[in-house]
């Protein structure tokens, strides 16, 4: 009926029964000759224990399906399990308050034991009720086979039995979804610390096949991670929520010190996630490049939230593939200082409103390809204008803007000075 219990340590640290009120017990009108039939055919039961257990077992082998594999392969510890089970049964039947906190403590270990080799509960609950019955059943038999006018008596005890097994259902259903709880907390919090460690870098190659499948993902595949902060639905729902429903596989990772969501993603044909449009105002999504394995999560992570770090404060979505001189600048932050202050630092020697205007003339004109023509209609002035304001800066910075390595440095320092954080 129940498989016996597990290894010592197992025992040791598996969960207690919680004593119980015992309800009030209303009798009903049970004369003493009830209660004597009653008890010669239990005692005639614990008699022949082991034929009443054997019996149990054909019944679970023929009804129970999830038993057969534990009955084949353990049958002699099934046997000791079911056979302890039945003896605290019949006994309660004897002397109710004597071995009621055994049987107990018994269905509860039975219980732990059975939710620690993943039986389903239903299963153990089924095995139970068959126990009942063939309980109930081999008390009809003996006292119909020593004294069939007393087969009618056994009907004031029927309640006493079938409330026994309802106890004891519920206690193994409560031993049951308690260590289902704990083991439960324990493989989502493995989960989490293996995801953790992929995305820190900190994963040792030797845990990286645990990894893959506690995250069910493959350890070899092409992965991109993202990073989702801000404004975003709680749950686990709400960052996945800013990836195309037909994305690829994923597992998402809070991480409650970055206060950020990150996604691992198993990408198809080593392709970026589609361009992803923020489900609620203030979203921020940054999306690293794709990298080979599960070894390189953490330099994806990295790239996941150096892409993050150049989204605007009011939301959007950065793929880092198209921000790199941006990426670069973010990584060097003193050296991009240093060069926005050697290429725009002449400015500071004229008017503040005039070193803008010079400044915004040359971030069109390079977002212009080098088109004063095209510059002057974003800036709503005459391409005369912009080629006056342009030679304007190479006379206060000594720089020219026909030199490549010098367009070079001022596209570089521009993207500095318009990120907030340098």
């Amino acid at each position: 009926m129940h498989q016996a219990p597990g290894t010592p340590t197992a025992l040791r640290h598996a969960p207690t029964a919680v004593p119980r009120p015992r309800p009030p017990r209303t009798r009903s009108l049970i004369d003493a000759d009830a209660v004597g039939v009653l008890h010669r055919a239990a005692r005639a039961l614990l008699d022949d224990l082991a034929g009443l257990t054997d019996r149990l077992l054909t019944v679970l082998e023929d009804r129970e399906p999830a038993y057969r594999p534990a009955l084949r392969t353990d049958p002699h510890t099934t046997w000791r399990e079911a056979h302890r089970s039945l003896r605290h049964s019949v006994s309660s039947l004897i002397d109710p308050r004597g071995t009621r906190d055994a049987a107990r403590r018994c269905s509860w270990k039975i219980g732990v034991t059975r939710a620690e080799q993943g039986l389903p509960l239903d299963a153990l609950l089924h095995a139970f009720r068959l126990g009942g019955s063939l309980v109930w059943q081999g008390l009809v038999e003996e006292t119909a086979r020593t004294a069939p006018e007393d087969v009618r008596l056994l009907v004031h005890v029927a309640a006493d039995v079938w409330n026994f097994v309802d106890e004891h259902c519920t206690v193994v259903a409560d031993a049951y979804r308690q260590v289902e709880r704990r083991m439960r907390w324990q493989r989502e919090n493995r989960v989490r610390l293996l995801a953790a460690a992929l995305l820190d870098g900190t994963s040792r190659i030797a845990d990286l096949p645990e990894a893959a499948e506690a995250l069910r993902l493959p350890e070899q595949g092409r992965y991109v991670v993202v990073a989702v902060t801000g404004g975003r639905p709680p749950g686990p729902v709400g960052p996945r929520a800013v990836l195309p429903e037909h994305s690829q596989r994923a597992h998402w990772h809070t991480d409650t010190d970055a206060d950020a969501d990150y996604g691992i993603l198993l990408t198809e044909n080593g392709e970026l996630p589609d361009p992803v449009v923020p489900p609620a105002p203030g979203t921020r999504v940054g999306i690293g490049n794709v990298v080979d394995g599960l070894a390189a999560i953490g330099e994806a992570r990295v790239q996941a939230d150096l892409a993050l770090s150049l989204c605007p404060t009011e939301g959007g979505t950065v793929r880092l593939a198209e921000q790199l001189p941006a990426a670069m600048v973010v990584s060097a932050p003193e050296l991009a200082a240093s060069l926005t202050e050697r290429v725009l630092g002449p400015l500071a020697d004229i008017e503040p409103a005039d070193a803008e205007v010079l400044v915004e003339t040359l971030a069109a004109w390079l977002a212009c390809d080098g088109s004063a023509q095209r510059a002057g209609e974003r800036l709503y002035c005459h391409r005369n204008t912009v080629l006056n304001r342009l030679r304007r800066y190479e006379q206060l910075t000594g720089r020219s803007l026909g030199r490549p390595s010098d367009v070079v440095e001022i596209s570089l320092a521009l993207t500095a000075r318009r990120l907030p954080r340098l």
